[in-house]
């Protein structure tokens, strides 16, 4: 997103947080409701044309959510959505992805009260690493010609029971939903929101063998001070590294024969 979009983008982020902040609200019913708009708003392409029209005041926009929406979703629902038509999108298919961003979201603060966050992080690093290793199931899970029930019924019989319920949700709806994304993209992103509940950046750290604890923890720390945040590691093990390990941290690549290569970069960085 450019311009005026990151701007209500980040103002409905806001509004989210505030929101969310109070433990009453369902986030993960909110969740559901959001995910159901960006759904309609996907069909409907005339009523987010209204929804994102400069031309119509902001007052009269959020009136027509009202109107719309008001006897299919919660009061909150309605609320967020209002301050979100009252923004300036410089794209009309900007609010949707907003609004799916924030579905997203919810169902990430759902699992954070559950003190699950951990686990949907690592469950989606982990659904994202077999679909890379399955041509099958990728072709079955991207397939156009299979209906949606058919793809979120494959999905039940291989999370239900086995992972989180958030992670089941998140994954259904990039499935089922795509919209113009790949599987691989999709599943990049959700863990990228993931790690941004807790401030963290991602690093997909690929090695050799297993690292030991003591490993992790002084890679976590070196990798932290390199980056000036908080880091969550995604782990793989990979015998073509040979011996060595590579860390990737969204578009930048690390390549070191043992830990002990990573902390002399960052010391050497530090001074």
């Amino acid at each position: 997103m450019n311009g005026a979009s990151r701007e209500a983008l980040a103002s409905a982020r806001e509004r989210l947080d505030a929101l969310t902040d109070n433990t009453s609200v369902d986030a993960a019913q909110l969740a559901e409701e959001l995910a159901a708009v960006t759904g309609l708003l996907d069909r409907e392409v005339s009523l987010r044309r209204v929804f994102t029209d400069p031309a119509q005041a902001g007052e009269a926009k959020a009136e027509l959510v009202a109107r719309v929406l008001g006897g299919q979703v919660g009061g909150e629902t309605v609320d967020l959505l209002s301050g979100m038509v009252r923004s300036r999108w410089s794209r009309s298919r900007d609010l949707v992805d907003a609004i799916e961003e924030l579905a997203n979201i919810a169902d990430l603060v759902a699992a954070q009260r559950a003190d699950a966050l951990d686990g949907v992080e690592d469950e989606l690093f982990r659904f994202a690493r077999i679909v890379a290793s399955s041509t099958e199931l990728r072709a079955a899970l991207t397939d156009r010609t299979a209906t949606v029930s058919a793809k979120a019924e494959l999905l039940r019989s291989l999370l239900g029971g086995r992972a989180h319920p958030v992670t089941e949700r998140l994954v259904v709806r990039l499935v089922t939903q795509p919209r113009g994304r790949s599987l691989e993209g999709g599943l990049d992103a959700l863990s990228k929101l993931a790690a941004a509940r807790r401030d963290r950046m991602v690093a997909v750290v690929t090695s050799a063998v297993p690292l030991s604890d003591q490993q992790k923890q002084r890679l976590g720390a070196v990798l932290a001070k390199l980056y000036g945040r908080q880091m969550h590691l995604n782990l793989d093990v990979d015998p073509e590294v040979l011996g060595g390990i590579s860390v990737r941290v969204g578009e930048e690549v690390i390549n070191g024969t043992i830990v002990d290569r990573l902390e002399e970069v960052g010391r050497r960085m530090a001074g």
